[in-house]
């Protein structure tokens, strides 16, 4: 499956901005059997400087700074990603979700190491018996890892009303966890301090969801916006993705933009600007499929591309 993905933020501040410093994290990852083919970056005023690097979780920042006065900024991601299908794989079985939490600090393998970082705290989530008890309904003893992962997944899932109205990007998880409501990234959020509660190591990954379900499936919560899901490690098998807020596991809907510790790793678009005091944020996501692209981006068979997908230079 091949998706064209369009990802619009706009800032209009209330006074002008002379000088705006920004990172975003726009570009999709690429893995087996999830590829982005092409991602191009579009930004309005055009930045004075722009520089690109991939940071330590392995995920592509741009940097840019406008340095001229703005009382509007819009950034505006656009990019191909191909997922094979069969991407997203589970164990049919997996040991004991205790043999799992203890057998990761002596695991001295690239993967493991690498996995056993995701254990600890981080600046959004903090580990607590609160957590840690919510976790052990879906964690009994010697039970199978990946089935207390979607039953706790499922109860996440069955116990938060989705109400976007009801936190903002700040709001902490202890706050969510009492009021029961939240969004995508609350609810994330909260399943990984529960994990990291029991000792397990969990990422925070940000993507999307197609815009328009198949034929006979229900639209997923998240789509047409950036969305938010889990990814727990598992000794022989890898990360292991789920998706609280919809109760699923992520496949071949689901694209993945980045992940690291929480959101504050992966924010889509974040920095520091000299003036504008109040601002309207607004930000619109479409993900649609298209037909299998040829090498220069055309449609199989013309030479046309994907209406209203135009690879041109423009400002940006």
């Amino acid at each position: 499956m091949v998706y064209r993905i369009v990802h619009r933020t706009t800032y209009k501040y209330m006074y002008p901005v002379s000088v705006g410093n920004h990172v975003a994290c726009l570009t999709p990852r690429s893995f087996p059997d999830h590829v982005c083919e092409r991602n191009k970056l579009f930004i309005t005023p055009r930045p004075a400087t722009r520089t690109d690097r991939v940071d330590y979780f392995g995920n592509q920042l741009t940097f840019f700074t406008i340095q001229e006065p703005h009382k509007k900024l819009v950034v505006e991601a656009r990019s191909f990603v191909t997922i094979h299908e069969n991407a997203k794989r589970w164990p049919g079985q997996s040991p004991p979700w205790e043999k799992v939490a203890k057998f990761l600090p002596h695991d001295h393998s690239a993967a493991g190491l690498e996995a056993y970082q995701f254990v600890f705290e981080s600046p959004r989530i903090r580990a607590s018996e609160e957590f840690a008890s919510y976790a052990r309904r879906s964690f009994t003893p010697g039970r199978a890892f990946a089935e207390a992962l979607l039953d706790l997944t499922t109860r996440i899932y069955k116990d938060f009303k989705f109400d976007s109205k009801a936190t903002n990007v700040r709001t902490p998880t202890e706050e969510v966890f009492r009021t029961r409501r939240g969004v995508c990234q609350d609810f994330a959020h909260l399943q990984i301090a529960c994990l990291r509660s029991l000792s397990i190591a969990a990422r925070y990954v940000s993507g999307y969801l197609r815009t328009y379900p198949p034929p006979g499936k229900p639209r997923l919560v998240g789509a047409d916006a950036s969305h938010a899901w889990v990814s727990a490690y598992c000794p022989d098998w890898g990360w292991l993705d789920m998706d609280p807020t919809n109760d699923v596991i992520p496949s071949e809907g689901h694209v993945t933009l980045a992940w690291g510790r929480d959101y504050v790793d992966v924010s889509p678009l974040r920095g520091l600007i000299l003036g504008g005091h109040e601002h309207r944020l607004k930000v619109g996501v479409d993900m649609k499929p298209v037909e299998v692209l040829e090498t220069n981006g055309a449609l199989p068979g013309t030479s046309e591309r994907p209406k209203g997908f135009n690879f041109l230079p423009t400002a940006g």
